[in-house]
């Protein structure tokens, strides 16, 4: 299944990691600090595959529609 998506959210990081959604909500706000970004922002698959060390195939397979 491919996706169009490029935006990560908790629940994805939830799936990817098999960790808690708090753990996700935790994990994207340290991308968000790393990269400098507001705090209402987005955090995209790319940075989070950067972030991560993950390639965005990786992670493009756990992202649901």
């Amino acid at each position: 299944m491919k996706t169009n998506r490029i935006i990560i959210y908790p629940k994805d990081v939830m799936r990817i990691t098999g960790k808690s959604e708090r753990y996700g909500r935790n994990l994207l706000n340290r991308i968000k600090e790393n990269k400098a970004k507001a705090k209402r922002t987005f955090v995209s698959v790319s940075e989070f595959a950067e972030f991560t060390g993950l390639s965005v195939e990786e992670i493009a397979s756990f992202l649901q529609d």
